[in-house]
């Protein structure tokens, strides 16, 4: 006999050696037979465990792009070809003779009691497939919604779909929504319900698959006798789908829950009956038919929760199959243990029961596999590729795990295709699901043969996808290639590793520190013979980890991005030790060489020091680099006791070691002004804790020394913000720090003062010579950085300093840099006269007689900067320095002083011509279209960097209240035109003045569009072109600022009516066109730029909009419409708001005839009422 089973629910019948229905996809059109893209698997080749290499060396990123309407995926193919049934070959078990024989005595249509129950066989319908089909035949060609080989019994028109006879609090359903007991007590208790009344049973777990998808149908045991596909045509007619909401798809904390029980319980239930009822030929069968039945509904719900059910369901199976595999292979040993023995000691009745129970356990697994074949080629061949994502997500997940565990009958290469096609899937879940599916296969060393061909042709792809958009997918995919790494080494080429190589520099942390770990494995591998027998010259042993600090200082001076050290760090130091290896770093730098080493060059030892200071700098802050993770990372509390216990052991090594550092490299100025920041990363206490005074006594005297060589501005700043560290905080203040500190500012200021004598001496007699220029430029420049941490008030430097500025009047007699430092310096003076007054204030200490003196400096600073920056032909480099101090001077000076009375003077408000300066420096520096486009990309990078600064400066005016938000006008404008240089700083900018004030800000736009709309092309010198680019540019910039008013109308209501408002009387004003009187107004075409913001009123100010508009506007149409009025009329149009389209009312007199004074007067009242509604 055949395996056929006879479903006892109405009597149909599920033949799972017949051939596998052919879906429609009732999503998408049926597929034409296509041939796969070059260098994928051959559909019919694969069944063959062979590839088709036609092709292969074309990339398979690079196949054809359009996507199957249905699956998403960048390949094409046909799923027909690949998935023809071969009839499963099914032993006749003695469950099958035993239910031919209780079916031999029963009537057609009765229910035979007792394990086994199939019913007699009914022959095949006419219209039913043939049960035996060659392979080479496509798949089934039954008619739609018919169970797979199922043949009709019965009418089932009379059933009809009752909602009450089921009880609500009884259903399965309920039962694990509510979650109220164990799931598998649940599960007992069905299954002690399925062995008394088998037919009830099922019907409510078929209920509960139901309900489950969220269909309020019922199925009453009337519907018993119909087929599953009628059935769920029934169901699908009570199912409302409008809403689009079903459990697995809503949200909140029940249904999240609930989709994991309703994944426990399908399994719960197969392990239940794994002994026993699963074998029964009527649950399963039933089951399978319902699940396949649902799968391939135009539902979405059914198709999704029954594909999770069916998945789910293999899953289970694919555990039953490997407890029978553990089963059988136990039981062969005992049967051969048994053979083995003499034939006096063997038990026959032993040998015949071991051999009995094979038996059984072979027909098991066999019936288990065909059960997984079926459902694999009925349900997974065909929703991996369904249009819904998380169906095809559910179906990569799965097969994974069958993969894993059950490897001898799903890793093979006919399974592993479908992975690697859905790996171009468009949807980044979808791709993460088949990476995760891979990575178990490739962490097992057993499994590497089976890999082999799939990784060959798949390779590319694996690599590509570690630049994938969907950050998640890029980790993921690098993570693939390190498990592919570890077991096919030789399949990955120099290139592709380059290509993750390059991923430690990435600005996604996740993406960064997944391909450190595969540099980790590919390059930075300890190896301690590497090391055996080398030592230093005075002979210490190298530490293992020297030659990979080697490696990582090679990898970073070829991978060229040297201002890239900290990301470099970060993506290695959670995962490798030797970047905390302190000791190795500081012996390759500063113990000399032995016999059977390289020295270091030049570049080796400044990459090193850089990979050191940035490492150090990590792990003392526990913060990652600038532009990874989040801005404010709150660190938890092991995260800070880790950061605490490094920063402990990087001070006590470094302590004795940096003075030795600074000593070797003091010359070099890069070098020295990297190691010079170590400081501020120390926990300063150890010096006392350890007895250290004397390392800290030469560090700052090296630190001195360095200041009085060095002057360049990098190695200056570190010098200056490292002594602020040591010396100037107040709990680790001491009289060692304090005459240090006072020694530096000191020689500077008496280096600045002998420089400028000689300088004004020279200056006298001659003109100075290049030495005496140099001097006071370099002596400048320390008193301006180190001015802006420590104060130089002990040398009374103001007048000195200002009478440089002062210089600049007429004819210049000092240098340029130096009357720029000095700008800086003088700057920094009046923050230190601030800070001064208000400590004494804090402490009670009247600073009356101080106030004054600073209001003179400040006056006296403010008008030398106007006047630098209002000098046509003055340097630029003044206007720069100028414009920096005004700035940051306005911020400072502000209003929040005045909530000290005895402060209220020192409140400095910029009047109009100090705006309008600072409006025309930004205007000419950050949005001039005159660039030079000569220059290399790292100079157009620093410009604009410096062009950002001036827009942000001006900017923060604005946010701080310092200038009217109307001072926006001349930002806003440029927001669509250099949104991309920018964008971010306009968009923050009209966030805030919005906050400020939010009509204020409305106005503002306006005014921006109306200055915009003034500078447009005219067509006949007097009307705006509409077709012209400059004019759509204008209409995209009104779209982009309708958009920042959100969708509360109501909060913007204000706004939005004062912006209309302003918008209309801009438009008709001059009402009369002086160029042609029977023309529309010069402005008009505005109210299409109107047009973009009437969404955003409300329906009833709309009304007052259209009324405020036909007051103004009313006399002035003509009786025909005409090109030059189209805008009016639109405008009109979008405030209509559903009401019926009419023209504005139309006076009485001729168009032409010009209004007079009488006719405004008549109209005065009205105005006056409109404008109060129009706010």
């Amino acid at each position: 006999m055949s395996y056929s089973t006879r479903h006892r629910m109405g009597g149909k019948r599920i033949r799972m050696d017949d051939p596998v229905p052919e879906y429609e996809n009732p999503m998408s059109p049926p597929m034409a037979p296509e041939t796969p893209a070059p260098g994928l698997f051959h559909d019919n080749d694969m069944f063959s465990g062979s590839y088709d290499d036609t092709g292969s060396d074309i990339d398979p990123a690079s196949v054809n792009t359009t996507y199957d309407a249905h699956f998403g995926s960048t390949v094409s193919f046909h799923v027909g070809s690949d998935v023809t049934m071969e009839s499963p070959s099914m032993p006749n078990t003695r469950r099958r003779a035993a239910a031919a024989a209780a079916a031999g005595s029963a009537t057609p249509g009765s229910k035979t009691p007792g394990r086994g129950k199939r019913g007699r066989e009914q022959p095949v319908p006419a219209e039913s497939p043939s049960p035996h089909v060659s392979p080479d035949e496509p798949v089934g060609k039954r008619p739609r919604g018919r169970a797979a080989g199922g043949s009709k019994r019965g009418a089932a028109a009379a059933a009809t779909v009752d909602h009450s006879n089921i009880d609500e609090d009884d259903s399965l359903y309920n039962a694990v929504l509510q979650g109220k007991c164990s799931l598998q007590a649940l599960v007992d208790d069905w299954i002690d319900d399925y062995k008394s009344n088998k037919d009830s049973t099922l019907l409510k777990l078929s209920q509960f698959f139901i309900s489950a998808s969220g269909c309020k149908g019922k199925i009453t045991p009337q519907m018993a006798s119909m087929e599953h596909a009628a059935i769920i045509r029934k169901m699908t007619e009570e199912f409302d789908e409008e809403s689009g909401e079903y459990p697995l798809v809503m949200s909140g904390q029940q249904w999240k829950k609930f989709r994991q029980i309703f994944c426990d319980f399908v399994q719960m239930l197969v392990k239940q009956c794994q002994y026993s009822i699963i074998y029964d030929q009527y649950l399963m069968d039933n089951v399978i038919s319902l699940l396949t039945g649902l799968s391939d509904s135009q539902v979405r719900a059914f198709r999704h929760t029954a594909t999770l059910a069916a998945m789910k369901l293999m899953t289970a199976l694919v555990d039953v199959a490997l407890t029978v595999s553990i089963n059988l292979d136990n039981t062969q040993r005992q049967y051969d243990s048994e053979r083995q023995k003499a034939s006096g000691k063997r038990a026959t009745d032993r040998l015949e029961a071991l051999m009995t129970k094979r038996q059984e356990l072979e027909e098991n697994m066999d019936e288990i596999k065909n059960m997984l074949t079926y459902m694999f080629k009925s349900v997974f061949v065909h929703r991996y590729r369904d249009t819904l994502p998380e169906i095809r997500a559910i179906c990569m997940a799965e097969i994974g795990i069958w993969m894993k565990k059950f490897h001898q009958n799903f890793l093979d290469d006919s399974y592993l295709k479908y992975i690697g096609w859905t790996l171009h899937d468009k949807v980044g879940e979808v791709r993460l699901k088949c990476l995760q599916a891979l990575q178990p296969l490739y962490s097992t060393e057993e499994l590497k043969g089976k890999l082999e061909l799939f990784t060959s042709k798949f390779k590319d792809r694996i690599v590509a996808m570690t630049l994938d958009k969907e950050y998640d997918v890029a980790v993921q995919a690098v993570k693939l290639v390190i498990l592919i790494h570890k077991f096919h080494r030789e399949i990955l080429t120099d290139k592709d590793c380059e290509l993750v190589y390059e991923l430690v520099y990435s600005s996604h942390r996740a993406v960064a520190q997944a391909a450190g770990e595969f540099l980790n494995e590919r390059l930075f591998v300890v190896d301690e013979g590497a090391v055996e027998n080398i030592r230093t010259m005075r002979g210490k042993p190298r530490l293992p980890n020297t030659p990979l600090i080697r490696d990582l200082v090679q990898f970073f001076i070829e991978s060229e991005l040297h201002e890239h050290g900290a990301y470099l760090v970060d993506s290695l130091i959670e995962s490798n030790p030797m970047m905390k290896d302190w000791e190795c770093m500081t012996d390759l730098l500063i113990e000399e060489n032995g016999p059977q080493e390289e020295p270091l060059d030049d570049k080796q030892e400044t990459s090193l020091i850089e990979i050191m200071v940035c490492a150090v700098k990590q792990c003392a802050t526990g913060e990652p680099p600038i532009g990874r993770g989040p801005t404010r990372k709150i660190l938890s509390a092991k995260e800070l006791k880790q950061v605490s216990d490094d920063k402990i052991r990087l001070t006590e090594h470094f302590i004795p070691t940096l003075p030795t550092l600074l000593t070797k490299y003091k010359l070099d100025p890069e070098k020295v002004a990297n190691l010079l920041s170590l400081p501020q990363y120390f926990d300063l206490e150890i010096y006392t804790t350890s007895r250290q005074e004397k390392s800290l006594d030469m560090l700052l005297e090296l630190i001195k020394e360095i200041t009085d060589q060095h002057s360049e501005p990098d190695v200056l700043e570190v010098a200056s913000k490292t002594l602020e560290t040591i010396c100037c905080d107040d709990a680790r203040k001491s009289s060692r720090t304090e005459v240090a500190l006072m020694n530096v500012l000191e020689s500077i200021w008496l280096k600045f003062a002998a420089a400028s004598k000689d300088y004004e001496a020279s200056l006298a007699e001659e003109e100075p010579d290049r030495d005496d220029i140099y001097n006071l430029n370099m002596s400048l420049r320390k008193i301006a950085v180190f001015y802006g941490c420590h104060s130089f008030d002990k040398f009374e430097v103001w007048e000195r300093l200002f009478r440089i500025i002062r210089s600049t009047h007429g004819t210049n007699l000092y240098p340029q840099e130096a009357v720029k430092h000095a700008i800086g310096a003088c700057y920094f003076a009046l923050l230190w006269d601030l800070k001064n007054i208000q400590e004494k204030g804090e402490h009670g200490v009247s600073g009356t007689d101080d106030v004054p003196k600073l209001h003179r400096k400040l006056n006296d600073y403010m008008f030398e900067m106007k006047n630098l920056i209002f000098q046509h032909d003055g340097p630029h480099s003044f206007k720069e320095e100028a414009y920096t101090s005004i700035c940051d001077g306005l911020i400072i000076f502000c209003d929040q002083l005045s909530s000290q009375k005895w402060m209220e003077t020192l409140v400095y408000k910029p009047d109009q011509e100090l705006q309008r300066l600072l409006n025309r420096f930004m205007q000419d520096n950050v949005f001039n279209e005159d660039r030079d486009d000569e220059l290399d990309e790292h100079a157009r990078i620093e410009g604009l960097h410096k062009m950002r600064n001036y827009l942000a400066q001006f900017c923060k005016l604005i946010v701080y209240n310092v200038l009217p938000i109307s001072a926006a006008a001349d930002v806003f404008k440029y927001y669509v035109k250099h949104y991309n240089d920018y964008g971010d700083i306009i968009k923050a900018t009209l966030g805030k003045a919005r906050e400020i004030n939010k009509v204020n800000c409305a106005l503002t736009m306006i005014v921006s569009l109306t200055n915009v709309f003034a500078e447009l092309p005219k067509s006949n010198s007097w009307m705006v072109d509409r077709s012209a680019e400059e004019f759509t540019a204008l209409k995209d910039l009104a779209k982009r600022f309708a958009l920042s008013f959100g969708l509360d109308g109501v909060k913007n209501r204000d706004a939005i009516t004062a912006l209309h408002r302003e918008g209309i009387l801009f438009s008709v004003n001059p009402l009369e066109n002086p160029n042609d009187p029977t023309g529309p107004p010069p402005n008009l075409p505005f109210q299409e730029i109107l047009s973009e913001f009437t969404n955003k009123l409300l329906k009833q100010d709309k009304r007052v909009v259209l009324q405020f508009l036909d007051h103004r506007v009313g006399s002035a149409v003509p009786s025909s419409q005409g090109a030059h009025w189209q805008p009016l009329y639109a405008y009109r149009n979008s405030l209509m708001h559903g009401e019926s389209d009419h023209p504005p009312q139309i006076a009485r007199r001729a168009y032409t005839r010009k209004r007079n004074v009488n006719d405004d007067a008549e109209h005065e009242e009205l105005e006056d009422d409109q404008d109060g509604d129009m706010g």
